[in-house]
């Protein structure tokens, strides 16, 4: 029996996407400055794209660089379809092409229901979900023109969706965020679904308790961190490099049967530790 296009993953573990050009959104903080890093440390070339805050973009650029890879700062802002559109076309004026999608950009508006407004719903929902469509969709757009280049990658292209552990937790007091990561994880396997055809992988990270400046109150003082550890099996806040580093390895050819999925890395929170001496 053959079987098409066997998988042979780079020689060299450590550079497992080298050749690869890579967009990351919201990528000059937090979870995505450390993918972007860890990306072109695999290798990759990296857009890395921003709304505010060019100077630490300018650091998280010289990082990938001092890697001996390419990378490029991009502003714009993911909820708008004009500005997602001119970054694309930026991308690949500059890299060629792209083969690796990370949409990672996203917000907090928190309130209680009866107090939030539209525009903190309407923000919320446009940049974490809305964003997300309008940059998966320009992604799959360019994998499709280009199609599979096996010298660089078994997929034409790999596209990673950051959602959260709260797509399948009820959070109250976040109800357009738990909703925008709820709808996340709908969009990314119904996309999935439809493009795994042409070749293109399609995968969620859904993050726990992570130790970024959007949740700094949970753990800044040792109270608050006491109080999360309740929530967390594992007993020790995420780093934004455990994110990273699953984000490397699932946009390589090792994971290449891997599509529709959502990985968890959360130490446990989505095991429901409030049931471990109960129920």
């Amino acid at each position: 029996m053959n079987l098409p296009d066997v998988v042979k993953p780079c020689v060299d573990p450590l550079k497992i996407l080298k050749g690869q050009k890579a967009l990351v959104t919201g990528a000059n903080s937090g979870i995505g400055k450390a993918i972007a890093i860890a990306l072109g440390r695999a290798g990759a070339d990296v857009a890395v794209n921003y709304v505010a805050h060019e100077d630490q973009t300018e650091l998280v650029c010289g990082e990938i660089q001092k890697a001996g890879s390419k990378a490029i700062g991009i502003k714009a802002d993911v909820s708008k379809e004009t500005e997602v559109l001119k970054m694309y076309e930026e991308v690949i004026k500059q890299l060629g092409t792209i083969d690796i999608l990370v949409s990672n950009a996203g917000v907090q508006r928190d309130s209680p229901l009866e107090k939030m407004t539209l525009e903190q719903w309407n923000t919320v929902i446009g940049i974490n979900l809305t964003g997300q469509f309008l940059c998966c969709r320009e992604a799959v757009k360019e994998f499709k023109r280009r199609g599979v280049k096996k010298e660089i990658s078994c997929a034409a292209g790999k596209i990673i969706c950051m959602s959260s552990v709260h797509q399948v937790i009820p959070w109250a007091g976040h109800v357009n965020y738990a909703s925008s990561k709820g709808g996340i994880h709908m969009m990314m396997q119904s996309i999935a679904q439809e493009v795994a055809p042409n070749r293109i992988r399609v995968n969620a990270i859904a993050p726990g308790a992570i130790q970024t400046a959007i949740n700094t109150a949970a753990w800044s003082t040792p109270e608050a961190y006491k109080d999360l550890m309740k929530l967390v099996p594992y007993n020790r806040i995420g780093e934004p490099e455990d994110i990273a580093r699953c984000a490397v390895w699932l946009a390589s050819d090792y994971a290449d049967y891997i599509t529709g999925t959502t990985i968890f890395i959360d130490g446990g929170m989505t095991l429901f530790p409030g049931f471990a001496t109960g129920g």
